[in-house]
């Protein structure tokens, strides 16, 4: 399907047969369609300088000229409309559309005229705000559906991980802020219009959508310049400054399954900015935090070292690898003791992994100045590395901790310092945490670095070099822990979820992230993490039941996953609860694939949902279909149907349905009634008979 191209007098228009954008010329708006299935409506762009707001709509003139395009995405063409606001200032926005995509591309471009340079910390490439019940963004209901019964929804996607935040559909009418993407979409067809960055290079990406009537959106903005609460910043976005100043690139879709949209979001993202390769094993193994906190010690390491090398042997490994982790106070350890335990752990014929926090500062300001920071022979103080603000006013701290400027030469030479030890000691994992205080904004010692983001990028880039395997002769396994969910092509896998213990609770939180973020699994990370799988007890946390602790451990099985344990092997129940679960070989199986599952609905507003399938193969090369059933109740017991039709399987098959842990079968067409006791999951494997 080739670009088609439309001018007339006050409109001109760049369309694939897919999706079409329309400029109005005389008002300085512009519309996008795909079909009949979804529209954006009074786009304008707009920028603020010296304190006010400029905004397309208000050009003194315009014109327009058509690009041919060839990148990542394939041929197509752009549309760039230049809108001359003054003798000083010209906006000019790009529509870019591809050849057979359903995707369309938005960015502006404030360029100075005058030769004198721009300054901001807010520019917006899409905001629409319009009156009346048609609104500015629509998506159609299915066709099957009345509007009342395909309710429209709104996704706000945190912007870290940290505090735990969850995801939410929040229904409309209503409002939300989102970070980076979006969607607006219904639950009952599914049908969705899905939008976000995808360039991250500078800029923090707020999505404010509002609703005052249920079938339709009366404002859209995205904009780069977000801070707030959530990005966890106490003072603006920093400034963008020169005589061109570019906004972040937004990608809009509309699909049949905003699913779909998400994992297609997720797939742009990573061909602009390929995830970090590995090559590696799904990582099996163990961690230390839920087991012992900050009583960890040689003989709580070194024992779950021989747990874990049990169950090993009946096959709670890939490819017969796992690793075993220190995580917050290994310094507890003498430096002859985390050398013996790694020995240990590779006598066991393991891999040792470990715990970093490269942009926090563990103490008080006023003590920073009397604090040598290692590696760096004297001539640093933590007193230098606080991030401050314009003021030279230490930020307040974030999570207990102070942040470190990531482009401080003294803190690179304390990463380098810190990784050449990890290297040179024999870990093969290390769990990068409290990421969030790196992308603060604040004052840089890097006069290049003006907002947080790319203070970030800076310092995530110089980890990755020094832990390069082509540097260090051998793969290392970088994992961020409570950490952004961009910029991402810095780390194999990143927690989806803040601390998710071992308790019912826990599950339901940690699978909130997988309901409306499962999509991140093996297209910005190549895994999603669940956190420290808990069988038993937290240390800090009560011991959970049987059913709680088989529905945390479906739960990682899921996400797509990192299967880190998290119990305190000294303790018999855990112990026996491991070498009776780990051994499982079907489950197991599942998890080695690394493959996300996918939820059945998204309409569960900051709950979790509670049925996730995934489509596989059997050995066979039978399509299986796997299908994880959790009840959150743990006072009442639970029936919950699963429709097979909305699963994707066709009416008039019948299946058997086999639940892979205790190895009953049955058999189901259209609907599966399945009955849970208080905290109880299944994970259940369907197959076609005949």
């Amino acid at each position: 399907m080739t670009i088609t191209r439309m001018e007339r007098e006050q409109a001109v228009a760049i369309g694939n047969g897919h999706v079409r954008v329309e400029c109005d010329l005389a008002n300085g708006t512009a519309r996008i369609e795909w079909l009949d299935s979804a529209s954006v409506r009074g786009i304008q762009s707009r920028i603020r300088l010296d304190g006010r707001m400029v905004a397309t709509k208000d050009a003194a003139g315009r014109s327009y000229r058509f690009e041919e395009t060839a990148d990542a995405f394939g041929t197509g063409a752009r549309l760039l409309v230049h809108h001359r606001m003054d003798e000083r200032l010209e906006l000019v926005q790009s529509f870019a559309v591809h050849d057979g995509s359903k995707e369309c591309f938005v960015q502006v471009k404030a360029l100075s005229l005058s030769g004198e340079a721009l300054a901001t910390n807010y520019i917006a490439p899409v905001y629409c705000d319009g009156e009346g019940a048609d609104g500015v963004l629509s998506v159609k209901a299915g066709a099957a559906d009345s509007e009342e019964q395909d309710a429209l929804l709104a996704l706000l996607v945190p912007f870290d991980n940290d505090k735990w935040v969850r995801y939410e559909s929040v229904a409309m009418p209503g409002h939300l802020e989102s970070y980076e993407v979006s969607a607006v979409y219904r639950n009952a067809s599914r049908h969705g219009l899905v939008f976000g960055s995808v360039t991250h290079d500078t800029w923090k990406t707020g999505i404010g959508v509002e609703s005052a009537a249920g079938q339709a959106v009366q404002r859209l903005e995205i904009y780069g310049g977000a801070s707030s609460d959530y990005t966890r910043d106490t003072i603006p976005h920093g400034i963008v400054a020169g005589t061109e100043v570019a906004s972040p690139t937004i990608w809009l879709g509309a699909f049949d399954d905003y699913r779909e949209g998400l994992q297609a979001f997720g797939e742009a993202n990573a061909r602009i900015e390929p995830p970090l390769a590995w090559e590696g094993t799904v990582p099996f193994g163990w961690n230390s935090w839920s087991a012992v906190g900050d009583k960890l010690s040689y003989e709580s390491y070194t024992r779950a070292s021989d747990l874990i090398r049990e169950v090993q042997q009946q096959g709670f490994h890939d490819q017969g690898v796992v690793y075993l982790n220190f995580d917050s106070f290994w310094t507890n350890l003498t430096a002859g003791e985390r050398r013996q335990a790694v020995e240990h752990v590779h006598r066991n014929g393991q891999k040792a992994g470990t715990y970093w926090t490269p942009f926090a500062y563990w103490g008080k300001s006023e003590e920073a100045g009397n604090r040598i920071v290692e590696g760096t022979d004297g001539r640093y103080t933590y007193a230098d590395l606080l991030l401050r603000d314009e003021e030279g006013r230490v930020l307040p701290d974030l999570d207990g901790g102070l942040a470190i400027d990531p482009t401080h030469p003294g803190n690179r030479m304390r990463t380098e310092w810190t990784l050449r030890n990890f290297v040179s000691e024999g870990y093969e994992y290390v769990k990068l945490d409290f990421m969030a205080h790196g992308t603060l904004e604040g004052r840089h010692h890097h006069p290049d670095m003006r907002t947080g983001i790319q203070a970030y990028r800076y310092g995530m880039q110089h980890i990755c070099e020094l832990l390069d395997p082509a540097r260090i002769g051998r793969p290392f396994f970088i994992h961020l822990s409570i950490a952004p969910l961009f910029p991402h092509p810095y780390a194999h896998g990143r927690r989806i979820s803040c601390d998710a213990f071992g308790e019912l609770k826990d599950t339901e939180y940690m699978l909130n992230s997988l309901t409306y973020g499962w999509w991140i699994n093996d297209t910005l990370y190549r895994f999603n993490d669940p956190d420290h799988t808990v069988l038993y007890k937290s240390y800090n946390h009560e011991p959970t039941t049987e059913h709680e602790g088989r529905s945390r451990l479906n739960a990682s099985i899921i996400a797509g996953t990192l299967m880190l344990m998290g119990d305190d092997f000294r303790m018999e129940e855990a112990s026996r609860r491991a070498r009776a679960w780990l051994s499982a070989s079907e489950l197991m199986a599942i998890a080695r694939k690394g493959e996300t599952f996918r939820p059945l609905d998204g309409n569960t507003g900051q709950r979790a949902a509670d049925i996730f399938y995934r489509r596989d193969r059997s050995p066979e090369g039978a399509e299986v279909i796997h299908v994880a059933v959790f009840n959150y109740d743990k006072e009442r017991s639970a029936a919950k149907t699963v429709d097979l039709g909305r699963i994707g399987l066709p009416a008039g098959t019948a299946y058997r349905c086999e639940e892979l842990w205790s190895n009953e079968a049955s058999s189901a067409e259209g609907k599966l009634v399945v009955s849970l006791a208080p905290a109880e999951s299944v994970m259940l494997r369907l197959s076609a008979i005949g």
